[in-house]
């Protein structure tokens, strides 16, 4: 038997960083994402964000690949938002990109607690100015020509 744990961040975000998630329906994409990771096998810590991005902390198993995993949660929530035009009218599907990371136990309340706050925390900042900063703390160079253009 092998033992594991692996915690990841999630980032992503609507075509050219569209808020077209609306604080009253949010719950409503969100629990639909929930049941997706539920569905892998997975477990959801924590899930929320802004109308133009959506941050996630989850635990997946060993057998999925965060690749694989992403495309199925756009795929699936894209036909979700599409399907509640009603809610969501304004979504013209995902952009290419997202942002994941790895996270630690030790790492984990404070990921947790990032996402509890973001309507406060993006009173200060925008998705960009948070993205280059996430990036910058992951040791990751954001190559600025392709930065937010999807």
């Amino acid at each position: 038997m092998s033992y594991n744990k692996l915690l990841y961040h999630i980032v992503w975000r609507p075509l050219h960083s569209k808020p077209v998630i609306s604080v009253e329906y949010e719950r409503d994409l969100y629990a639909y994402v929930v049941s997706i990771v539920k569905g892998k096998g997975g477990v959801c810590i924590r899930i929320g964000g802004m109308p133009d991005h959506v941050h996630m902390l989850l635990q997946l198993p060993p057998t999925i690949s965060i690749s694989d995993f992403m495309r199925d949660v756009k795929t699936s929530t894209s036909a979700f938002m599409k399907k509640n035009a009603t809610k969501f009218p304004y979504f013209e599907g995902w952009g290419k990109t997202y942002f994941v990371s790895s996270c630690s136990e030790e790492c984990k309340e404070a990921v947790r607690t990032y996402i509890i706050n973001q309507k406060e925390h993006h009173k200060k900042v925008g998705y960009a100015e948070e993205m280059r900063q996430i990036l910058h703390e992951c040791g990751i160079e954001l190559d600025e020509r392709y930065a937010f253009l999807d």
